[in-house]
């Protein structure tokens, strides 16, 4: 889809992203721990982990840190029991969010994610309710300068990726969310480098906001999940405005 790539439309707030990184570090580090806690601390056999890895590397999560929080899983405290969940829930103007948490206390993260959606004119939805508007996939960006399309196609298809796209100044690889650390790997095997990949929810369509106080709101109620400790991924089908991505 001209205009929406998928990597940049689920990083699309780079700048107060940015403004961020410290908490977005310790959020990555704390899915490194539990990732570490329930499946052991080698990512060769722990699908989870391999994943959590990629995805701090694609943020420039210092090695040191990742070290730290693998560390910090194999030595973990019993009782300090994390639970994932994903809330489903309506924006301003019938957008759709899928929330990813990472939480110690569901009662807390769940009262905390409800009230942001109250606050900025959305509401918090039962599970299913908008999941069937996204597509669970994992995603691999490069860019494209210096990167002969073809052999970069034909090496993620030959790796067992779904599908190539070209998006801007950059090559974006869809795979089935199995199969991502194995394309992954092959295309790094390759000789590729500079990969930025993660396991996303896809927007199957993308929804135009014109309204000036439901696009106020919709900033704000993104802000409030992605500041809040427990929330991991913030993931919508809000058709941003260029400005808005460019930031």
């Amino acid at each position: 889809m001209a205009g929406h790539s998928k990597w940049n439309n689920i990083k699309n707030r780079k700048g107060k992203q940015d403004a961020l990184k410290g908490k977005i570090f310790t959020k990555l580090a704390r899915a490194i721990t539990v990732a570490v806690r329930e499946g052991g601390p080698d990512p060769d056999y722990n699908s989870s982990l391999a994943t959590a890895i990629e995805k701090a590397k694609s943020q420039n999560m210092p090695n040191d840190n990742i070290d730290r929080a693998i560390k910090a899983g194999m030595a973990a405290a019993a009782g300090e029991n994390f639970e994932a969940i994903t809330y489903e829930g309506y924006g301003p103007s019938g957008t759709a969010f899928m929330v990813q948490c990472l939480t110690d206390n569901k009662n807390r993260t769940a009262a905390d994610i409800r009230h942001y959606f109250s606050k900025y004119s959305g509401n918090l939805g039962t599970t299913g309710c908008v999941g069937y508007l996204f597509d669970r996939k994992g995603v691999i960006s490069v860019e494209s300068a210096g990167i002969d399309e073809d052999e970069l196609m034909m090496a993620a298809l030959d790796a067992g990726a779904e599908d190539f796209e070209v998006q801007d100044d950059t090559y974006e690889i869809t795979t089935a969310p199995e199969d991502f650390m194995t394309v992954l790997n092959g295309l790094k095997a390759a000789g590729y480098e500079d990969l930025k990949g993660d396991i996303m929810y896809i927007p199957q369509t993308y929804v135009k906001v014109e309204d000036e106080e439901a696009l106020k709101n919709l900033d704000k109620l993104i802000d409030a999940l992605e500041e809040n400790d427990d929330v991991q991924e913030v993931y919508h089908n809000w058709d941003m405005p260029e400005e808005e991505d460019e930031e």
